[in-house]
C-alpha cells in the first residue's frame, strides 16, 4: 500500500553524491499510455544527476504515477542505492534522513540494523535520529502483534509514523480494529500514546538536586532540558556523573522512579508544570468562563486534564468559534497547496487554496474514518449518528467529508474546519440511519450541534471536492516547497530566496532551528526571534518578551507591563471592547486598554463640488500636492514640509530633500578605527526615546564565515558571499542579493515609498516596490479619489497581465497586480518593546524580514513602506515580470492569509514582536479573470516547467 512512499523516504534519507543512480529506463514500460506525464517522468529519473532536481521530481512523482501502477514502483524501487541491501528488520531507515552528518545519512541508508551505524552516527550529535529509531522500534514490536491482519497493522503503523501526537481517529481505528486480534498489540500502543504527549523529560528535573556533586546537578539539569528519549538521559547521565544507575543511589532512585512524580507525601520538590504559550494565547478568546478556565489550566498545567475532554465541551460549541480557531492555527496552521495524496485525490493539485494538514498522516486518517464510519455508526464527541451502508449511500459524498474533515480546508475569516450546514443535512436525509435515530434527533437538529452556517467563508462547501481540480493535470505554476513539511520536527521551513553557491545544487527551502512555545508545545518560532508570549501566571492582559535562544528553548524573557483587558471604549455613546476594531467616517480605528487609536486619513466630503474634489487631494491638514520633499528624523521622506509638520514631526526633526539623497555618513560620525557604512531605515518609535540613526559603524572583520549564503552585491557591481566579506574587502553595499546585469548601469525609479532610488535592484533590496521609472515628482492618489496632480504626467508601464484589475497602493500613481494591506498599528506597543530591547528602535525593515517568513509561495514576494498616514502598507506581488494569473491569485490568497491571521489576533503571526503591535488591517485584492482551460494550456511538458518552477527562487527577480 506504500509502495510509492517508500521510494520517496529511501532517495529522501540518503547523500546523492555517494552514490550514481542508474535507474533502468526500462522500467518506464510499466506507466500506462493513460499516464503519459508518468512516462515522461520516469524516463527523466535516468538522466537527471543533480541532487536537488532529482530530490524535486522524486517528490513530486507521486502525483504523475497513481499508486495503482504497482509493477513500476517496484521495478523503481529495485533500483534505488542501497534499497538492495536494506533489511527487512531494519526499522530506521525512514529516519535516515534526519541524520545531521552526510556520513551518518549514508550509513544508515545501508544499514540492516542500528548496530551498523553506530560507529558513525553517535548519540550525542545525531539526537533527532536515534529518537526517531527508538519510536519506529517500539512501533515495530507493538505492530508486530497483527500478525497477517493487514488494517490492523496499517492503523497500527500510522500511530508511530508522525512525529505529532496520534489523533483521536488513529487511536480509535486501532482499537476497532485490532481489539478482537490482539490485547497484547492494544496494551503496548495504549502504553506509546497515555505517555505522548503528557511525559516530557523535565518533569524529572526536581531529581537534579538529589545529587551530591554539584558539576552533576548542573549537567543533569542541561541534559534533562536538551535530550528527548530516556537511552539518551541516561547515557548523558552516566557521561557527566560517572556513575552507574545504581538504586541505592539517590539521584538514580528519583530519576528511574520519577514517572510517577512526587505527591503531597513530597512538597518539597513539585514537578515543574508543563506550559503551552501558544496555546495560551488563545484562552482569551473563549466566549464562556467555563471553557477559558478549562483552556487556561491545561495550557499552564498540561496533564492535569486532556485535550478529549475540552474538546467535548468546546470544540464543538458555536460560540467558542474564536477560542477554536485560535488554538487549530497553533496547532496547524493553514498553508497553501495540497498534493500527493494518495486517498484523498481530489483535494491535490489545488495551489491557491488552503489546508490545514495535508499530509500522508491525514491522508491514511481519512481512509481509516470512512472504514469506521462503514460500520454504521459515526462516532462524535457530543453524540453518535447512525447511518446507513455508506459504501453504497452516496459514497463520493462521505469521502469527502472524511477528507474535508482530516486535510481541513481553512477559509477567510474562521478558518474553521466544519462543513456548511446544507451539505450535512443534504447528507443526513438520504443516508442517516433513521430508525436509529435518538428521539428528537433529525438531520436538521444534528447538523445545528456540529455545523450551523452556510457562510462560505466559515464552513467547507463539500461540491468542490466532489471532483479533481481543474489543475489536475499539469505541473503547477506555484510550487510550495514547505508543505507538506520537509524538515525534522524540531526544525522550522523557510523558502530559499537566496539561492545557491556557485556552481552547486540546493533545495528550495531551508530547514531553520527552532523554539517550542513552552514544554508541552508544538508550535515553533525561528532561532534568534524576540517573541510575546503570556505570563506564567497566565493572567490576562500579561505578558513576557522572550528570545529564542541557541539551546532551543525561549531565554533571556523581560515583563512588560500588563494591558487591561476590560477597559472599554466610548465611541458615538456605544462601548467598543479592548481589540475591537470600527470605523469612524474614514478612519479605522480599534479599542486598545481603553483608547481609542485610530488611523491618520484626511477625510473628503462628497458633497462638494466637483472642482473642489479635484482640486483637494486628501492630503494630511489639506497640504498642496506640490511635490518639495523633505527627510523626516524617522527615516522617511515626504513629500513637502507641509505633510511632515502635520503627521507631527517639528521643525528640527526634518530637513529638505530625501532621505537617500542624504549620506549620513557626513560629517563622520564614527571613530578612526572604524568605518561608517550608510544603514537607511524607517522606524516606527518615538524620536524623543529612541532615536533612529542612519548609518552603523563598523570594524574591519578578522575573518568570515566561507559558508553563510547572503549574498550582497557592491557599487562596482561584484558579487559577495555575504556583507561580512564586503566589509572585509572594504566594499561599499549598492544593494543586497545576487548582482543583476539589468542593474549595472543606474536607471532611477520612484519606489512606492516616494523615494527614489539609482536601480530597480536597490528599491527591490530596500523591500520597496517601483511605481514608476525616473526620479520620483509627484504626490500619489492618497484618499481614493483622483486628483489632477503631478500623477497626470506620470507614464505608467503595462499592467503585468491584461486580465487583471489592480490596486493602487495609498501615495501611488501607478496601478500594480498584488495583494494589499493597509494595517493599524499602536505606537505605544511599539515603543515598549524597543525599551526591552535595550533601547533599540523597532523598523519597517524589522516587520517586513518577518512576515517575509509567512510568505509560503516562492513566486510571491513581500515589499511595504510607510504611508503618509502613518499606516504600513504591505503588497504581495508575483516575482515574475509576466505572472500567470494563477500566481496572481496565489499572491492575493497570501494577503488573505495574513490578514485574516491579523484580523483574527492568531499567535501564529502576533506572537512574534514587533507584529503584535497590530490592530487592524485592511484588505485590497487584485482580481484576474482566467479559466481552467486557459491554464491547462499554460504548460504542457512534464520535466522542463517542473525544473524552472523549482529554481525559480533564483531568478533576476528575487532580491
Amino acid at each position: 500500500m506504500f509502495v510509492c512512499f517508500e521510494i520517496i523516504i529511501v532517495l529522501l534519507s540518503g547523500n546523492f553524491c555517494a552514490f550514481v543512480y542508474t535507474q533502468d529506463p526500462s522500467c518506464c514500460h510499466h506507466a500506462a499510455e493513460l499516464f503519459p506525464q508518468c512516462k515522461g517522468a520516469c524516463e527523466q529519473l535516468a538522466s537527471i544527476r543533480s541532487e536537488s532536481r532529482l530530490k524535486h521530481l522524486l517528490l513530486r512523482l507521486p502525483s504523475y504515477c497513481p499508486e495503482s501502477l504497482n509493477e513500476l514502483w517496484v521495478c523503481i524501487n529495485s533500483t534505488l542505492p542501497g534499497a538492495s541491501r536494506k533489511s527487512d528488520g531494519w526499522v530506521g531507515l525512514g529516519c535516515c534522513e534526519l541524520a545531521i552528518n552526510s556520513d551518518c545519512r549514508r550509513d544508515c541508508k545501508q544499514a540492516s540494523s542500528k548496530n551498523d551505524i553506530t560507529k558513525v552516527c553517535k548519540k550525542d550529535t545525531e539526537k533527532p535520529l536515534f529518537s526517531c529509531i527508538i519510536k519506529n522500534e517500539m512501533g515495530s514490536v507493538c505492530c508486530s502483534y497483527a500478525g497477517r491482519h493487514t488494517n490492523c497493522r496499517d492503523y497500527c503503523q500510522a500511530i508511530f509514523r508522525t512525529d505529532s501526537s496520534p489523533t483521536v481517529s488513529q487511536i480509535n481505528a486501532v482499537k476497532e480494529y485490532c481489539q478482537s486480534i490482539s490485547p497484547q498489540l492494544i496494551g503496548c500502543v495504549a502504553n506509546y500514546t497515555k505517555s505522548y504527549p503528557i511525559r516530557s523529560p523535565i518533569d524529572s528535573l526536581y531529581c537534579c538536586d538529589r545529587a551530591v556533586e554539584a558539576h552533576c546537578q548542573t549537567a543533569c539539569k542541561r541534559i534533562l532540558r536538551t535530550m528527548s528519549t530516556e537511552q539518551e538521559i541516561m547515557d548523558g547521565l552516566i557521561s557527566e556523573c560517572g556513575s552507574q544507575p545504581l538504586p541505592q543511589d539517590p539521584l538514580w532512585q528519583c530519576f528511574l522512579g520519577s514517572a510517577h512524580p512526587p505527591t503531597e507525601t513530597h512538597p518539597e520538590s513539585p514537578p515543574i508544570a508543563k506550559m503551552d504559550c501558544a496555546k495560551l494565547h488563545c484562552c482569551s478568546k473563549a466566549n464562556t468562563s467555563h471553557c477559558r478556565d478549562m483552556c487556561l489550566e491545561i495550557s499552564t498545567n498540561w496533564g492535569t486534564q486532556t485535550w478529549q475532554e475540552f474538546d467535548q465541551h468546546c470544540e464543538y460549541n458555536p460560540v467558542e468559534m474564536d477560542l477554536i480557531t485560535c488554538l487549530a492555527d497553533v496547532r496547524e496552521p493553514c498553508q497553501l497547496g495540497c498534493k500527493e495524496l494518495s486517498y484523498c485525490t481530489n483535494f491535490n493539485n489545488r495551489p491557491t487554496e488552503l489546508f490545514r494538514s495535508c499530509n500522508v498522516q491525514s491522508d491514511q486518517g481519512a481512509m481509516n474514518d470512512f472504514k469506521l464510519w462503514s460500520n454504521g455508526s459515526i462516532k462524535m464527541p457530543l453524540m453518535s449518528i447512525p447511518v446507513l451502508d455508506i459504501r453504497k449511500c452516496r459514497p463520493e459524498m462521505w469521502k469527502a467529508v472524511a477528507c474535508a474533515l482530516q486535510i481541513k480546508p481553512c477559509y477567510s475569516r474562521s478558518r474553521g474546519s466544519v462543513i456548511c450546514r446544507s451539505d450535512c443535512v443534504d447528507i443526513l436525509s438520504q443516508c442517516g440511519d433513521r430508525k436509529r435515530f435518538l428521539e428528537g434527533q433529525t438531520p436538521e437538529r444534528i447538523c445545528d450541534l456540529l455545523s450551523a452556517t452556510d457562510d462560505p467563508e466559515r464552513c467547507i462547501p463539500l461540491e468542490r471536492y466532489l471532483a479533481p481540480s481543474p489543475f489536475d493535470n499539469i505541473i503547477e505554476e506555484v510550487i510550495h516547497p514547505c508543505n507538506p513539511n520537509p524538515c525534522p520536527s524540531n526544525h522550522l521551513c523557510e523558502v530559499n530566496r537566496k539561492g545557491c553557491h556557485p556552481g552547486l545544487d540546493c533545495l528550495p527551502y531551508f530547514c531553520v532551528p527552532g523554539c517550542k512555545l513552552g514544554e508541552a508545545s508544538e508550535f515553533l518560532v525561528p532561532m534568534d526571534a524576540r517573541i510575546q508570549v503570556p505570563t506564567r501566571s497566565a493572567q490576562v492582559g500579561c505578558y513576557e518578551v522572550c528570545t529564542c535562544g541557541q539551546s532551543g528553548r525561549l531565554e533571556n524573557c523581560a515583563e512588560m507591563p500588563c494591558v487591561d483587558t476590560t477597559q472599554t471604549c466610548l465611541i458615538a455613546g456605544q462601548r467598543r471592547t479592548h481589540g475591537s476594531s470600527f470605523r469612524l467616517d474614514c478612519q479605522v480605528c480599534s479599542c486598545f486598554a481603553g483608547e481609542t487609536v485610530c488611523s491618520s486619513r484626511q477625510c473628503l466630503r462628497s458633497d462638494g463640488p466637483d472642482e473642489d474634489r479635484r482640486i483637494f487631494t486628501g492630503l494630511p491638514c489639506g497640504c498642496a500636492d506640490h511635490f518639495v520633499p523633505v527627510c523626516a528624523g524617522n527615516g522617511r521622506t515626504y513629500p513637502s514640509a507641509c505633510v511632515a509638520r502635520c503627521v507631527g514631526f517639528r521643525d528640527n526633526q526634518f530637513v529638505f530633500g530625501s532621505c537617500r539623497s542624504i549620506d549620513p555618513c557626513l560629517p563622520n560620525p564614527c571613530q578612526h578605527s572604524q568605518r561608517c557604512v550608510p544603514r537607511r531605515q524607517v522606524c516606527l518609535t518615538d524620536l524623543s526615546d529612541y532615536p533612529c540613526p542612519q548609518h552603523e559603524c563598523v570594524s574591519r572583520p578578522a575573518a568570515c564565515d566561507q559558508n553563510q549564503l547572503d549574498p550582497v552585491c557592491d557599487t562596482d557591481n561584484m558579487e559577495h558571499a555575504n556583507l561580512c566579506q564586503l566589509n572585509l574587502r572594504g566594499k561599499s553595499l549598492a544593494y543586497t542579493g545576487h548582482c543583476q546585469e539589468a542593474c549595472r548601469s543606474p536607471r532611477e525609479v520612484c519606489g512606492h515609498s516616494g523615494e527614489s532610488y539609482a536601480t530597480v535592484c536597490e528599491a527591490f533590496s530596500a523591500r520597496v516596490a517601483v511605481d514608476y521609472q525616473g526620479r520620483c515628482h509627484a504626490v500619489g492618489v492618497v484618499s481614493g479619489v483622483p486628483s489632477d496632480s503631478g500623477c497626470n504626467a506620470v507614464p505608467c508601464a503595462p499592467l503585468s497581465t491584461g486580465r487583471c484589475r489592480p490596486v493602487t497602493p495609498p501615495g501611488a500613481c501607478c496601478p500594480v497586480c498584488a495583494g494589499m494591506l493597509q494595517i493599524l498599528w499602536n505606537k505605544q506597543q511599539m515603543n515598549i518593546f524597543a525599551k526591552l530591547n535595550r533601547n533599540q528602535p523597532v523598523t519597517l525593515h524589522d516587520i517586513l524580514k518577518i512576515l517575509r517568513l509567512h510568505i509560503s509561495v516562492p513566486q510571491c514576494d513581500i515589499f511595504g513602506y510607510l504611508s503618509i498616514d502613518s499606516e504600513i502598507i504591505i503588497l504581495i506581488v508575483p516575482v515574475d515580470q509576466q505572472p500567470t494569473p494563477l500566481q496572481i491569485e496565489a499572491c492575493s490568497k497570501e494577503a488573505e492569509k495574513i490578514d485574516s491571521l491579523i484580523n483574527s489576533g492568531s499567535p501564529t503571526l502576533v506572537s512574534h514582536v514587533p507584529l503584535s503591535a497590530f490592530l487592524h488591517s485592511e484588505l485590497q485584492l487584485s482580481s484576474v479573470s482566467f479559466s481552467a482551460a486557459s491554464s491547462l494550456a499554460l504548460s504542457l511538458c512534464l520535466l522542463s516547467s517542473s525544473l524552472v518552477l523549482s529554481l525559480h527562487i533564483f531568478s533576476p527577480h528575487d532580491l
